[in-house]
């Protein structure tokens, strides 16, 4: 199944208590878990104004619709090609 990247718009989002990405955690988990089992979260990265998520899902639109209903953004939803580490190099 494809690897999306999940690029989201969030001004403060390095700011957010641990509270409130708590909160946001809840809502994406409840959202996914109304959508089925084919669209699963791996893990996010959260920068100044950004969040970078990795989710598996069967398509973009699947993602989209997971926005959609958890009420945030997906600025950006980008399908990873290739996954690449140090292994890589050897």
């Amino acid at each position: 199944m494809p690897r999306y990247v999940i690029e989201r718009d969030i001004p403060g989002a390095g700011k957010l208590s641990p509270q409130e990405l708590h909160a946001i955690s809840q809502k994406s988990c409840d959202v996914l878990q109304s959508l089925g089992p084919k669209i699963q979260w791996q893990h996010s990265y959260v920068t100044a104004d950004k969040v970078y998520c990795v989710y598996i899902a069967p398509n973009a639109e699947m993602i989209r619709e997971h926005a959609r209903q958890g009420g945030f953004p997906a600025d950006r939803v980008s399908e990873v090609n290739t996954i690449i580490d140090p292994l890589t190099a050897e």
